[in-house]
């Protein structure tokens, strides 16, 4: 992902939210949710976050069509060696298509050669499609669940971890 895909990113990401996430958080939330100032916050995030890597998919005569982020795990403010995928979207037409599966495979390699021994995500609990995707992907939810603020009001998220190389324990 480079600053001039920053606009496409923001597309991206609020129409992939206003999608996937209808009826599971507070819609006026969804309905504010403006790509002009996503993309500004994802240009300031890109411009100051060295340890966090995003990539996009394009396709020929439609741009960008999806996007993913992942880093450390971040646990009570610190970093840990496990590694994070923050997001992944596509839009909301492309679902389906395997532009999904694209951003996952290349998610995991670079998480992979990062050197992190598994990848967590957080997903809301009520996203059976979303959490088909992943488990599909190999992710296992490992029990934990926290809630997710959304406008003061609070939306179960699950965790999910997939190993990405073999301990030698």
């Amino acid at each position: 992902m480079t600053l001039a895909d920053c606009e496409a990113v923001a597309t991206v990401r609020v129409r992939g939210w206003q999608s996937a996430y209808a009826g599971l958080m507070p819609q006026p939330h969804l309905d504010a949710m403006d790509i002009t100032e996503d993309a500004a916050l994802r240009r300031r995030y890109l411009a100051s976050r060295n340890d966090v890597v995003n990539v996009v998919a394009e396709r020929p005569g439609a741009g960008v069509v999806g996007w993913a982020a992942l880093g450390p795990y971040r646990e009570a403010g610190r970093r840990l060696e496990r590694g994070e995928l923050y997001a992944i979207y596509v839009l909301p037409e492309q679902t389906g298509t395997g532009v999904g599966r694209a951003l996952m495979t290349e998610v995991l390699a670079r998480a992979t050669a990062a050197g992190h021994p598994d990848l967590a995500l957080w997903v809301l609990k009520e996203n059976a499609p979303a959490r088909r995707f992943y488990e599909r992907a190999g992710f296992r939810t490992d029990g934990a669940e926290e809630p997710f603020d959304v406008d003061g009001v609070a939306v179960p998220e699950v965790r999910y971890v997939r190993a990405l190389w073999a301990s030698d324990e």
